[in-house]
């Protein structure tokens, strides 16, 4: 979401009370969500084996998922650079929030998708983006009522031309100036380091699997 909305379009109603406006939606339950999502699902694949592949189809999936995980990296930090900071101070709707109106959650979701694929099993993958899913999507709904409610006609109409989660890159459209924070900066390598150390358990759960060190009660149909 880019630039600031004229408060010509926002509510008289809402003018005086902008700033005790808190969004419905109480991000740390979501988070916390997610978290133990997360760790339900590692317990999980540390007691599955993958099921049977050719060597190819093993590679193939891998190789896709690696290259998802590091987009979905690059792809929420550029995010970040245009959202931080300004998250709650103005309505962005330039760079990657012309294209989408939640880069963020997209970027997240092809990165879990990365990770499942990283087990070697298209039915896990499956699995971890549909809950995620679940979560990114009450989400999304919280923070639509929310800025519908503080921007009023300017998140109405930002809302009417811009998808949702899946980016429409004819939509593009750059801001003049990017404020560049360090805050941003340490933001976009603490998203990295998540990413990447799903990527490295899930890798120390194969391993060890191999080793013999993790029992397999029960192996994956695809």
């Amino acid at each position: 979401m880019h630039g600031k909305a004229d408060a010509s379009t926002i509510p008289r109603g809402f003018r005086n009370t902008m700033t005790h406006i808190r969004s419905p939606f109480v991000q740390i339950y979501r988070i916390n969500a997610l978290r133990f999502s997360a760790g339900i699902a590692f317990c999980l694949l540390a007691v599955t084996s993958a099921p049977p592949a050719f060597p190819l189809v093993s590679a193939v999936l891998e190789l896709v998922g690696t290259l998802a995980i590091f987009v979905a990296i690059a792809g929420r930090g550029w995010s970040l650079l245009y959202i931080g900071g300004r998250k709650n101070s103005e309505l962005v709707t330039t760079g990657p929030y012309s294209i989408s109106r939640n880069p963020l959650y997209f970027f997240s979701l092809l990165g879990i998708a990365g990770i499942g694929a990283q087990t070697g099993s298209v039915l896990s993958m499956l699995i971890l983006v549909a809950v995620a899913w679940l979560a990114f999507d009450m989400a999304m709904r919280g923070e639509d009522a929310y800025l519908g409610s503080r921007y009023g006609i300017g998140f109405d109409e930002y809302k009417a031309s811009v998808p949702r989660l899946l980016p429409k890159l004819s939509l593009w459209r750059e801001c003049d100036d990017l404020p560049l924070r360090s805050a941003q900066a340490i933001g976009s390598l603490r998203d990295g380091a998540v990413f990447l150390g799903a990527w490295a358990v899930v890798e120390l759960i194969r391993i060890m699997q191999t080793m013999g060190l993790l029992p397999a009660l029960w192996s994956l149909p695809v």
